[in-house]
């Protein structure tokens, strides 16, 4: 069996095919994120996927199914997650993806993705050893916060914080510097709907954090580019500290400069100062002092769920 998962995130969407080892542990054939941003227009009241978003959404599925089908997938899941579950016209996105594709999109809900992103947690071997921990995944239109106790979901919130969202509602040009005043808006807004959320905060002390997501996988691939290594190579850890540094050094910087660091994809350069803005926030509130970051999200569990 050769399992096919398409995730269909606010800023991204991602394909990977995977097979069940002997052992029971899952095996990566192909992993691949086109950086598509179906979510334009998310932080609006009433938010709804454009035309030109739709399109080159369909375009993208379509061509990663293609990919799944050629390495011999033959179990297939496909969802969408904050972009589309918020969107007025979500439905016609999935009908126009059925239609492409053959694929028939999931919209899940918020506790749906969030424990998905929990189960896929529990596929990496870097992580057998935590019992009790806690995990947040920012993706662009929304957080996902998970309490792990014995290894199993006790607690799990998803919340609209995500770096599209975010940007779009306080970040007056995001060609332009991002000024201390947005960033104070958005880590005040970030503060306020955490507290709201009646997910336990501080984390308690002893408990390990995990983070997940395209903006803490940016943080590695900078640091990759930074050091001359494979980014799987790169340490999993990422202090607390690092993202203030970060914000301080790519928030003055207009757009077309943080499109030339390296590390930094293009499409996500405009984001990247609001998402950071997010995590320092999350962990200021939290009492978190790193981030222990792991690829092994949403993805890895609807795999895991297919190759049963």
């Amino acid at each position: 069996m050769r399992a096919a998962v398409v995730d269909v995130g606010s800023n991204s969407i991602k394909l990977l095919v995977a097979d069940r080892r002997a052992d029971g542990s899952l095996a990566e054939i192909r992993s691949q994120t086109l950086e598509v941003r179906i979510s334009a227009g998310i932080g609006s009241d009433r938010p709804s996927l454009s035309p030109e978003g739709m399109q080159r959404g369909v375009a993208a599925i379509a061509n990663l199914a293609r990919e799944a089908r050629g390495l011999g997938a033959d179990r297939f899941s496909a969802v969408a997650t904050s972009a589309v579950r918020d969107a007025s016209n979500g439905a016609e996105f999935r009908d126009r993806v059925i239609a492409a594709s053959g694929l028939d999109i999931r919209i899940l809900t918020g506790i749906e993705e969030a424990n998905l992103i929990g189960k896929g947690l529990t596929t990496d071997p870097a992580l057998a050893g935590l019992r009790d921990f806690c995990v947040f995944d920012l993706g662009g239109g929304s957080l996902e916060c998970l309490s792990f106790e014995a290894r199993a979901v006790s607690r799990a919130a998803s919340l609209p914080l995500g770096c599209v969202r975010l940007t779009e509602r306080f970040v007056a040009d995001p060609a332009a510097p991002v000024g201390e005043a947005a960033v104070r808006e958005i880590r005040e807004y970030v503060r306020s709907t955490l507290l709201d959320s009646q997910f336990p905060f501080p984390v308690p002390p002893g408990v390990a954090v995990v983070g997940t997501g395209g903006t803490l996988t940016t943080i590695q691939a900078m640091s990759a580019a930074v050091q001359g290594l494979p980014l799987e190579r790169v340490d999993p850890l990422i202090g607390a500290a690092h993202l203030g540094e970060l914000l301080a050094a790519v928030g003055p910087l207009d757009l077309a400069a943080r499109r030339k660091i390296p590390g930094l994809p293009a499409a996500r350069a405009d984001v990247f100062p609001a998402a950071l803005a997010t995590l320092a926030a999350l962990a200021d509130l939290g009492g978190i002092r790193a981030f222990h970051h792991s690829f092994h999200n949403l993805r890895w569990g609807l795999a895991a769920e297919l190759l049963v």
